[in-house]
């Protein structure tokens, strides 16, 4: 007895092995700030000002849900569109081509138009940009026209999005999940859009299509007047009790030196930029070449229209399940990865990985997990390159957007944690526009390269493209930003 008590008195004096300090990962609420932080210095929020607040981000879901039916009602019918204007592969992505002129104009403009203007009114004009592109694509004018149209309306989709995604950014409660859910409703739209245009593309009126787009387009500039009313982001967020920071002195140098020329010399702000540039170009050229894909060589019918509405719906699901899921598993595996590694957690070997221990202290989970997603896309992409099967295809694009559809709103979250402050909402803005024009380089690449090739050239072209993003993704800093 004598000798089990000593055993247990030493057990309980033998100190553990210390973590330095340096490494102890701060506690992060779900929202990613510092859960250790006291909340009790912010004013609770009236029931008016909650049902404000929800009103208000569900106005910001109308333009992502109209940008995601936007980006679906392509690929149905780009097919009806070669056959009316008898056009080849490489004209018909002429549309992709303009579109990313319209994408990359009005994510330069938007930083500055949103310190001149203010949020309530950059959002409303840009969805008045998409009022004129509907306008003209819905009578089925002369190709050229269709092709500018495309343009004024990549301009308005950039505004929204880059505004859209700055104020959900800059909200103080909840800010990951809404950010999480605002993506989803862009599924929602490119799941909606498909199952529509399949239906306008066998017919003969098939530009009509653009009139059911002109009514989203309308209704969506009626909601955002009415609900923000030309007011700023800080007039927004004040409606709904949330405390706006009185200037920094970082702030205010910021504004002096140039708010734009800060956001473009920012290396995080620009490595996230070609990041969402390539994912949205993968996304965009699943499902808008995913039909001609399976039509041509799986010998699909009029209605594999369909499967891209499989594709949008699965990212529309993966948006909302994923995430939950992603946090609980990623906070599991990255800190046990690095607290219990005693080789991660020394300085002489850690600082060959490509980013150290510490900068995971906003997130911990945000490298490895999302590489295997990626991995597993590239393995499902294989599967519908090499096995002949139409149902099998139709299956294998569905999962691929299922597990494509969190890496959106994981990055935008990101963003959220380590930009500063102060160039925050011009930041995603920019982040969010210029990775917008991913949507049209990369369809038009694969438009050019299948005029050549075939259309048998989309599945390699998405492994390699699927593969950059993982190199991306690595070297994309995590440290955490400023206060």
């Amino acid at each position: 007895m004598s000798n089990n008590s000593i055993e247990l008195d030493v057990r309980r004096e033998t100190p553990r092995k210390q973590v330095p300090e340096e490494y102890v990962l701060p506690v992060v609420g779900t929202d990613g700030r510092d859960a250790s932080a006291t909340t009790t210095d912010r004013p609770a929020k009236t029931r008016k000002q909650k049902v404000a607040a929800n009103i208000q981000f569900v106005s910001c879901c109308v333009p992502l849900f109209l940008a995601g039916w936007n980006d679906g009602t392509l690929g149905p019918l780009l097919p009806r569109i070669q056959t009316v204007y008898n056009v080849n592969f490489t004209v018909v992505s002429l549309l992709f081509v303009l579109a990313c002129v319209g994408f990359f104009s009005g994510a330069l403009i938007n930083v500055p138009l949103s310190d001149k203007l203010g949020f309530g009114k950059v959002i409303v004009l840009g969805s008045l940009f998409q009022i004129v592109a509907y306008t003209l694509m819905a009578p089925a004018l002369p190709f050229p026209a269709l092709v500018v149209a495309y343009a004024i309306n990549g301009v308005g989709v950039a505004l929204q999005d880059a505004q859209a995604n700055g104020y959900v950014a800059s909200l103080d409660s909840n800010a990951e999940a809404k950010m999480g859910v605002l993506h989803a409703v862009y599924g929602a739209g490119a799941l909606c859009a498909p199952l529509v245009a399949t239906q306008f593309a066998q017919q003969k009126r098939w530009s009509f299509h653009f009139l059911a787009s002109l009514g989203l387009a309308v209704t969506n500039t009626v909601v955002l007047i009415a609900i923000f009313k030309f007011k700023t982001q800080d007039e927004c967020l004040a409606e709904i009790g949330q405390v706006i920071p009185e200037r920094t002195e970082n702030e205010q140098s910021a504004n002096n030196k140039g708010k734009f020329r800060q956001i473009m010399g920012h290396r995080t702000v620009q490595f996230l930029a070609f990041f969402i540039l390539f994912y949205v170009g993968v996304e965009v050229t699943i499902g808008g070449w995913i039909v001609t894909y399976i039509i041509q060589e799986r010998h699909g019918g009029p209605s594999s229209g369909y499967i891209s509405a499989g594709f949008f719906g699965g990212l529309m699901v993966g948006r909302v399940a994923l995430l939950w899921v992603n946090e609980k598993v990623n906070n599991l595996l990255i800190n046990s990865l690095f607290l219990n590694n005693p080789i991660l957690q020394d300085r002489r070997t850690s600082r060959y990985l490509p980013l150290h221990p510490t900068s995971y202290s906003v997130r911990p989970s945000f490298l490895f997990p999302h590489i295997r997603l990626i991995t597993a896309l590239d393995r499902l992409e294989i599967v519908i390159w090499f096995v002949p099967s139409l149902i099998g295809n139709a299956i294998a694009v569905s999962i691929v957007g299922v597990i494509l559809g969190p890496m959106y709103p994981i990055a935008m979250n990101h963003a959220g944690r380590v930009l500063p402050r102060w160039i925050l909402t011009g930041s995603i803005g920019w982040i969010a526009g210029f990775g917008q024009t991913g949507s049209a380089i990369l369809p038009f690449m694969t438009g050019a390269i299948s005029n050549k090739y075939g259309i048998k050239s989309l599945q390699p072209l998405l492994v390699a493209m699927m593969g950059l993003l993982i190199v991306l993704w690595a070297i994309v800093p995590g440290h955490r930003r400023p206060d």
